[in-house]
């Protein structure tokens, strides 16, 4: 099975594409280490103050996927604060 957790962010203060970059890519790479997941910008990319970014994962669980998943959300939210999570959704494809 494939996870999928979309989530719709808000960064407040952003004045500049490359700005918004700089806020992106270090959150990214931070995710890809912590749970060894796929991650990219998926929409808004022109937005300053704003970002889609998919985080995907592989395993034979549906459970673990949903269990990990939520697990990266509440990271997100705990140790990133200046970005706002607007809206958030959890896929798995079989």
């Amino acid at each position: 099975m494939i996870g999928l957790l979309t989530i719709h962010l808000c960064l407040p203060g952003c004045r500049s594409l490359k700005e918004k970059r700089s806020r992106l890519k270090p959150l990214l790479a931070r995710l890809h280490r912590e749970y060894n997941i796929s991650t990219a910008e998926m929409d808004l990319n022109d937005d300053w103050d704003q970002a889609v970014i998919a985080c995907s994962m592989v395993s034979s669980e549906a459970a673990h996927l949903q269990r990990s998943l939520s697990n990266v959300l509440k990271w997100l939210e705990s140790h990133w604060p200046d970005v706002q999570v607007i809206d958030d959704q959890v896929e798995l494809i079989s």
